[in-house]
């Protein structure tokens, strides 16, 4: 069939496949498929998107699925690979004509070029070279949109040989890409000075393409274009297509001189001054006044920020450390930035750029809540103003605090005493001033005695309640916030307390929104100068003006702000919280519901709630009508805001359970949700194995009979994925499970236990690991001996030994391998489940007398103290009776499961039984089941210093 014919039916079908009948498509669709590897196909699509005359979209179709077939076909190596003969046709193909309306084509040239070029297409770049200089102006805009995607798509590869050819392909095309660059840009400026609209856009387009490949050789006339540029918008309307192509043509320049800088330091110290003298002349004298625009602003300061912040610019201590660049360049700042350059760019910042706006007073009065919320963080420096100004300051100031140190304190000097509430620019400018020392706080330490600030000035003007003086409230309140951490006497902080106060019950929200925002810094736990004495006569009224606000406010943000703050608050105070968190618990379920949508703000909700939990302690099982359902839905990953809820979720289960003072039905039946947790392994796994091991401590009985089985399946399950650490922290849940229930516990973790004796006996080789495996053995073999004897004969049968081999090398491994355990309780359960042995008969166990006699021994010394009056030793891991721990008013009190794991160890061997007494106990039983002669024999297998310390320890038996 020739190509007409194949066009023909090719055509047929991709019609079909644009068709909006799903009984046309998918037939179609079938089709088109199946010839995706079939030779000639792909000639068949380029002779159907190059053929002006059809339907666009069926042009369209054909593109996709010719740049499908670039992607999964083209390289030699692919499944179903082009031919090398049809390769070539297609590429001669694709740049045979340069007047293609739809732009999509170039970029199907560069993927080809990634590949081919220049090795199998070098006939590509002098062909798009020739087609940039034809006078026809879509020939010429094509080549040059094909040129910029070929270069870009060529400037990506990484590989040394592909750097290469770049590198030679970037050398041949310079002179001509920065000729052609200068001449569409003298034309778009002419063009522009005529009114030309149409031509002048079409000539900045061109320009923007040939920019693109163009690097350092014109970086140093790119100040002069960008001069003229700035100039031309004088004369271009605000609505003009142009002015925002213009706009966008200036930013790119910019950026280039940014990338250069941070990309390539040393090379960009012979622009270090012509930058520094640009950016500042437009930025901070009359020569910007009428041209700039925000992000051209935003973009000359981070020029400053990056040549002043640079630390390839900055010298060593020692000057002769410093490499001669790193002078050269620092040489070069010091120069520019003199005492006038730097003392106006100071108060440019502060008097100019620092100033709140018309438009945000505008909103500051219409949209409060939306004003508080600034963009701040991150990397927002890079592309808003106001915190772009901001880091600028923060970053000059501490490059030259010796010089500014002065000009700022004397701004605020200027400042001091309440300002005039009809001057509104005089109160702007306190606000700026303010902001300034703010930001400089680290750097003001010395200068500023910020206490006596705080009481002769500071203070008076958070009690002035005129609505017009509310910016200086607001940022006075900031400005404390950025001291507090810096220098403020924890005296003061009543004071400071009574402020914020007030200011919740501003009538401003904005002013409200700063002293949440303060008090959301200045609460943490990590602030060691809070005392909570200080505090609780603020409490109550505090708490319920948070609440009132809480209520009041309708943004999300700001309802989470205030909540975090109540969080904070009830962190800060735990119990003492309780009398007043009613109103909030009956308002928590209705905001829940209210916020169904936005899952930050119930994240929030959350975090909330866990603090409440542990300030409410048992008393919070009055809140699991709501609460339950809650962490239901926040752990269940079949919903999908699990993805958004489930880290603090599990984290609410967890104190949930801690704080419960019995299970309830509802909160057993939660655990459902576990199985799928589980089965995740991911990093939340920690909290799970938590909050089973609460179930345990909680109900071990009602809990394992409903859910052992499955719990001990996933365990299998989860022991073959996940590392040595998930394992440890499984086990010890297994531990846990034969401490608290050691009749019925090993049964219901019978599949795992053979794995566990199985690591045992083949030394495993973790210490932490085999540590876990001696202390789960340890258990089932101390508290549970008929288990341990069954679990011996399976053990036998499975590995098919003899019983008592399986043993010896039982006991022979903990011997060796007890060193792997550090904690004393296992230490101590080790040497019990060893002497558990005796007294016996079996001459593997007698065999192995030495190595028990060995750990008892260690075990001893890890838990008997001496009493120095009395010189009789006593096992200090012994817990008599069960005391209720008493607690002051800075500690937390216990949990409820603090408290069941208290009563739990008062049933433990490990704190019950002497560890002296045992082993006498033990050692009596043997020598009275083999007589005087036969024990003596045995005592004689055991190293003689070993006997004489264990006879220390036992004296008075």
């Amino acid at each position: 069939m020739d190509l007409n014919s194949a066009s023909t039916i090719v055509l047929q079908v991709l019609t079909q496949a644009t068709s909006q009948d799903t009984a046309v498509l998918k037939p179609a669709e079938e089709q088109l498929k199946q010839w995706e590897t079939q030779p000639g196909f792909y000639s068949v699509l380029l002779n159907i998107f190059t053929n002006h005359t059809l339907d666009v979209n069926v042009r369209w179709l054909a593109v996709l699925y010719f740049k499908n077939g670039i992607d999964r076909y083209w390289r030699r190596v692919a499944p179903h690979a082009l031919s090398e003969e049809e390769k070539t046709t297609l590429r001669a193909g694709l740049i045979a004509n340069f007047n293609e309306p739809v732009n999509q084509i170039s970029v199907l040239i560069a993927k080809v070029a990634r590949v081919d070029c220049p090795r199998q297409w070098p006939e590509l770049i002098p062909t798009l070279l020739e087609s940039v200089k034809v006078q026809d102006d879509l020939r010429q805009h094509r080549a040059l949109l094909t040129f910029y995607h070929v270069t870009k798509t060529l400037a990506s590869k990484r590989l040394a040989a592909d750097r290469k050819l770049f590198y030679d392909l970037a050398s041949g095309i310079y002179s001509f890409a920065c000729s052609l660059w200068n001449h569409h840009t003298d034309t778009f400026l002419q063009q522009a000075c005529r009114g030309d609209e149409a031509a002048a856009t079409n000539s900045l387009e061109r320009t923007l393409h040939t920019y693109s490949y163009i690097f350092q050789g014109f970086l140093h006339a790119v100040f002069e274009r960008l001069k003229q540029f700035l100039e031309c918008s004088r004369s271009i309307r605000a609505e003009n297509v142009c002015r925002d192509r213009l706009e966008k043509t200036i930013i790119l320049f910019t950026k280039v001189l940014l990338d250069f800088l941070d990309q390539h330091p040393f090379s960009f110290t012979s622009l270090i001054q012509r930058s520094l003298e640009f950016a500042v002349s437009y930025v901070f004298t009359e020569a910007g006044e009428g041209v700039v625009f925000e992000r051209f602003i935003v973009q000359c300061m981070n020029l400053i920020k990056m040549i002043v912040k640079n630390y390839a610019y900055k010298p060593s201590k020692y000057i002769e450390d410093s490499s001669p660049e790193t002078l050269e360049a620092h040489k070069i700042k010091t120069a520019f930035f003199t005492y006038p350059t730097l003392m106006e760019i100071c108060r440019r910042l502060v008097t100019h750029y620092f100033l709140l706006t018309e438009e945000e007073l505008t909103m500051w009065e219409e949209d409060p809540e939306g004003f508080t919320v600034e963009e701040t963080g991150g990397d927002s420096w890079k592309y808003s103003l106001r915190p772009c100004t901001e880091v600028l300051f923060i970053d000059i100031f501490h490059e030259y605090n010796q010089t500014l140190t002065p000009v700022l304190l004397e701004m605020v000097h200027s400042l001091q005493g309440t300002t005039n509430m009809e001057d509104t620019s005089a109160i702007l400018i306190k606000d700026a001033v303010y902001n300034a020392v703010g930001l400089a706080a680290y750097e003001l330490f010395d200068s500023v005695d910020f206490d006596q600030w705080f009481k002769n000035q500071l203070l008076a003007e958070l009690q002035v309640s005129h609505n017009r003086y509310k910016p200086i409230r607001r940022r006075v309140i900031w400005l404390i916030g950025q001291w507090i951490s810096v220098k403020f006497k924890s005296d003061l902080r009543p004071m400071l307390y009574e402020a914020i106060r007030n200011l919740l019950q501003d009538q401003d929200l904005v002013s409200c929104a700063m002293s949440i925002i303060f008090l959301n810094g200045f609460l943490p736990v990590d602030d060691f100068e809070f005392r909570t004495d200080q505090f609780l006569p603020y409490l109550e009224s505090m708490f319920t003006l948070l609440f009132q606000l809480l209520q009041e406010v309708t943004e999300c943000d700001t309802k989470m702000h205030v909540l975090h703050v109540l969080s904070c608050v009830n962190e800060r105070v735990n119990v003492q919280i309780r009398p007043y968190v009613g109103c909030l618990v009956q308002y928590l379920p209705l905001l829940w519901k209210q916020s169904e949508e936005h899952n930050m703000l119930r994240c929030a909700i959350l975090t909330t709630l866990i603090h409440l939990v542990q300030g409410l302690g048992a008393d919070s099982k009055n809140l699991y009508p709501f609460l339950l359902p809650v962490i239901q839905l926040s752990t269940d990953v079949s919903q999908p805001p699990h993805v958004y809820l489930l880290e603090d979720g599990l984290e609410l289960w967890l104190v949930t359970l801690e704080n419960s003072p019995c299970l309830t039905p509802e909160l057993l039946r939660i655990f459902q949700n576990m199985s799928a947790l589980l089965e995740l392994s991911s990093e939340n796994l920690k909290n799970c194995f938590k909050i089973i091991n609460a179930y345990i401590f909680l109900s071990s009985t009602e809990f394992l009979q409903m859910y052992a089985v499955d719990l001990c399946r996933s365990f299998c399950e989860l022991l073959k994925d996940i590392t040595t650490e998930g394992q440890v922290q499984a086990l010890k849940v297994v531990e846990n499970v034969l401490k608290v229930n050691p009749v019925l516990g090993p049964q219901m973790f019978q599949p795992l236990l053979p794995s566990v004796f199985k690591g045992i006996i083949d030394g495993e080789r973790y210490p932490m690991l085999m540590s876990t495996y001696l202390g789960v053995m340890g258990r089932v073999l101390l508290q549970n001996t008929s288990f341990f004897s069954l679990l011996l004969n399976q053990m036998a049968c499975e590995l098919g030994q003899e019983l008592d081999q399986i043993l010896g090398n039982m006991i022979e491994m903990w011997v060796d391998r007890m060193d792997n355990i550090t904690q004393p309780e296992r230490r101590k359960l080790s040497a019990l489940a060893l002497l558990s042995l005796l007294p016996s008969l079996n001459g593997v166990i007698q065999d192995k007398f030495c190595g028990i006699i060995h750990v008892t021994l260690e075990g001893l010394y890890d838990v008997m103290t001496e009493d120095p009056e009395t010189g009789t030793y006593k096992d200090c891991m012994l817990m008599p009776h069960f005391e209720e721990p008493k607690v002051t008013e800075d500690e937390e009190p216990p949990t409820e499961q603090d408290k069941r794991k208290k009563i739990l160890a008062l049933k433990d061997p490990v704190h019950t039984v002497s560890l002296q007494q045992f082993v006498y106990e033990k050692l009596k039983a043997q020598q009275e089941l083999l007589g005087e002669p036969g024990f003596h024999a045995l005592m004689e297998t055991v190293d003689t210093e070993v006997v004489a310390q264990l006879q220390e320890f036992l004296q008075g038996f």
